[in-house]
């Protein structure tokens, strides 16, 4: 019987093991894995492979949009006090972000922008969340620079969140033939809904009906399972496939 324990601890920390590899991340998570491997999984799944978990993303997203319910404007109200305060780049940060959060998108990439121009330049968060700002202002070309500088200098940041970003700016851009390959290549790397909502977003957008209602067949089937829950945590992106699937003529 403890051949048995230890034999699951081992299996664990090699799952893990292959998370880490995959996602780039430090070597000595490999270490401490195999040398302590119940210690070394209980820490990677708190530290590792939680925060990149849907169910943990939602769950802060949540816990955001209740805080946002109580009081909308305290993080930006006091952001902005900070940053008025004390003009540092981690309040300008702090600021971008809460402007992005509130929906002032265009002073939110301005001052991701900005951000840029200083110490943080190289910080793929940052670049990200500047993409993402500059997206969702409708200045697609200069997402998708930002997302394959992005792309060029972290390869392994964030690779099926950068993946659809790009993909989505590529579309906006009226590069639709880059989008639909950048799209099919995230859903057959991660195979999420996310991924497959996506694809079929560009192709009903781009006239590939015949692969948009193939996707919507088995997203149709994914979401009658969903909790309320999920449902919540994906209701912009559904708002957006139903726009989508509403856009195509009908025959």
């Amino acid at each position: 019987m403890p051949f048995i324990g230890l034999g699951i601890h081992i299996l664990v920390a090699l799952f893990f093991a292959i998370h880490a590899i995959r996602r780039g991340q430090e070597l000595y998570w490999l270490i401490i894995l195999f040398t302590f491997p119940l210690l070394g999984s209980i820490v990677y799944f708190l530290a590792v492979y939680l925060p990149e978990t849907r169910l943990e993303r939602g769950a802060r997203k949540t816990v955001a949009a209740v805080a946002r319910s109580l009081d909308p404007t305290r993080e930006l109200r006091e952001a902005r006090a900070a940053f008025e305060y004390t003009a540092t780049a981690q309040n300008q940060m702090r600021l971008a972000k809460a402007l992005l959060e509130s929906g002032a998108i265009d002073e939110a990439a301005d001052n991701y922008e900005a951000c840029l121009q200083g110490p943080f330049a190289s910080d793929p968060e940052i670049k990200f969340l500047a993409a993402r700002a500059l997206l969702e202002s409708h200045r697609y070309a200069n997402a998708v620079a930002r997302l394959e500088e992005l792309l060029t200098q972290n390869a392994k940041f964030k690779p099926e969140q950068t993946a659809l970003l790009l993909g989505r700016a590529l579309a906006g851009a009226g590069r639709q033939t880059e989008a639909l390959a950048t799209l099919n290549d995230a859903v057959s790397r991660f195979g999420s809904f996310e991924a497959q909502a996506e694809l079929a977003i560009c192709a009903y957008c781009a006239g590939d009906f015949a692969t948009a209602e193939r996707l919507q067949h088995d997203l149709d089937q994914a979401m009658q399972r969903w909790s309320k829950h999920t449902r919540d945590i994906n209701a912009e992106l559904v708002r957006r496939l139903n726009a989508a699937k509403a856009s195509k003529p009908v025959s």
